[in-house]
């Protein structure tokens, strides 16, 4: 495990940077020319005719620098829940296979642990990490130490229960950016109210147009960050889904194909 956290941690670091460039670049090119385009179309319009009604655009709506960094987070987000859920896709995978290579209907002994456990330790490196490998690696040497199937089965237990409370942990930083996009929306509801009030002597003397340009910033910030929490939620969801499947999977690979074979 020692091998994969620095690894993991670098991958989170340039998946930042990246979705940093991406979104920035997007915008930088093409949002906000695209909505300051149309802000002037349609002040030059509403200037013609002054019964023109405004049209709205999705470029407007998602100029302000509040939804730029909710959409940094929200990719980078993505990017973290793709790299766990290819992780534990893998483990699943993992479990289609027989990895003690052993007949239906013959018992283990404790004088079989020893090359049972050389077939574990012969996996690759990185699949001997998995839940799997190690469960079945701490049964087979329980079984070698104790003969005794009920520690067996507690060993495997706790293995998979210590697996499943990593897994749940390793999920924080995924859920503080959930928690970070709305409050990232609501500090631009804050900024374009607090512009807004500061545009008041203006609307006084019957100029509403920064006013109402400033609510707009208000209301499209919370707008934009709440869509992306909701879409970024329901990606966790099922991530933590899987993992949990993967958890109760291998505890019950490991029963079927270890434990209810033991003979002490």
């Amino acid at each position: 495990m020692k091998k994969t956290l620095p690894t993991e941690f670098i991958y989170q670091v340039f998946a930042l940077l990246i979705s940093f460039i991406i979104v920035h670049a997007v915008y930088v090119t093409l949002v906000r020319p695209s909505a300051t385009s149309h802000l002037q179309q349609e002040a030059a319009n509403i200037a013609a005719d002054p019964a023109y009604v405004p049209q709205e655009s999705l470029f407007v709506v998602i100029k302000d620098y509040e939804q730029e960094t909710c959409f940094v987070l929200m990719l980078w987000a993505l990017s973290i829940l793709s790299y766990k859920g290819l992780a534990a896709w893998r483990q699943h995978k993992l479990l289609e296979r027989d990895l003690l290579q052993l007949p239906k209907s013959l018992p283990i002994g404790p004088e079989d642990t020893r090359e049972l456990a050389e077939r574990v330790h012969g996996l690759p490196s990185l699949e001997k990490q998995y839940l799997l490998p190690r469960a079945l690696l701490t049964g087979i040497e329980r079984f070698s130490a104790t003969r005794n199937v009920q520690d067996v089965s507690t060993a495997v237990g706790d293995v998979c229960d210590s697996e499943g409370e990593r897994l749940e942990s390793e999920l924080s930083i995924i859920r503080y950016i959930a928690w970070a996009i709305p409050s990232v929306g609501f500090i631009g509801t804050v900024r374009g109210i607090g512009d807004a009030l500061g545009q008041a002597h203006r609307a006084v003397g019957g100029d509403i147009s920064g006013v109402t340009e400033n609510l707009g910033v208000a209301f499209n910030s919370t707008f934009v960050a709440l869509v992306i929490s909701i879409i970024l939620m329901f990606f966790i969801y099922q991530l933590q889904l899987l993992q949990e499947r993967l958890v109760l999977d291998s505890e019950r690979y490991v029963d079927h194909w270890l434990v209810r074979k033991l003979r002490s």
